[in-house]
């Protein structure tokens, strides 16, 4: 079953402490660089010690050793996923992978994000492909390095397992439920969608950590993916 990663894009451990215990049955919860760089390490021991499970999404990208250090240091925090950007190469994306041997924490790469569009991707970035096109040529090469798995839009999920098979674990952004706003995600689907379309974990921060009621949110969701 297709598993929800809340994202705590939250400016204190004390807000996201509060929403983890308000997300009723959530067992992942995402800290990315907002939180992360207001609370530092301390925000991972404080989500895992309500015992749950961390997707640390730091998306690293540097030369080969600094990215393969601190892949070491989020696998002895205890986060279980952690990214890294696909666009750092095979060499980065390899140190991580060989940092988090004999752990229990997985690499994924990041592969194009998800409010970029074909055309900002063309004209801002410089790449003379589509999304689609450069989520695949990145998917394939990081698979090859060594990630675990991959980050990248719901649109993608089929096009990334045909390209690298059925293995690799595949994590969801962009993801809204029907009844939530778009904000600033470009390419987006909602959980049930994403499920169907063979996601392994889907991602969900505003339409649940902004919610009256947080828990009812998860519950939806949950209903929305067992069905």
């Amino acid at each position: 079953m297709t598993q929800l990663i809340t994202a705590l894009d939250l400016d204190s451990k004390e807000a996201a402490i509060e929403t983890v215990e308000r997300c009723g049955g959530c067992e992942w919860f995402k800290v990315g660089l907002q939180l992360f760089s207001r609370c530092g390490p301390k925000v991972v021991d404080a989500v895992r010690g309500q015992n749950k499970h961390v997707f640390l999404d730091l998306k690293l990208h540097d030369i080969p050793n600094t990215v393969g250090k601190a892949a070491h240091a989020g696998a002895e925090l205890g986060a279980e996923l952690m990214t890294v950007h696909a666009s750092g190469g095979r060499a980065m994306i390899a140190a991580a992978r060989e940092a988090v041997e004999g752990t229990d924490t997985k690499i994924l790469a990041v592969t194009v994000l998800t409010s970029i569009s074909d055309d900002v991707l063309r004209t801002e970035v410089g790449l003379p492909e589509t999304t689609a096109e450069a989520v695949v040529r990145y998917a394939r090469q990081s698979v090859e390095a060594g990630a675990h798995g991959l980050v990248a839009s719901p649109q993608e999920i089929r096009l990334i397992r045909d390209a690298v098979g059925p293995e690799p674990l595949i994590v969801t952004p962009g993801i809204r439920p029907e009844w939530a706003a778009r904000n600033d995600q470009a390419r987006v689907m909602t959980p049930r969608e994403a499920a169907e379309h063979g996601a392994n974990f889907v991602v969900v921060g505003r339409p649940i950590t902004q919610n009256e009621n947080p828990t009812e949110a998860v519950r939806l969701i949950h209903e929305e993916l067992s069905i």
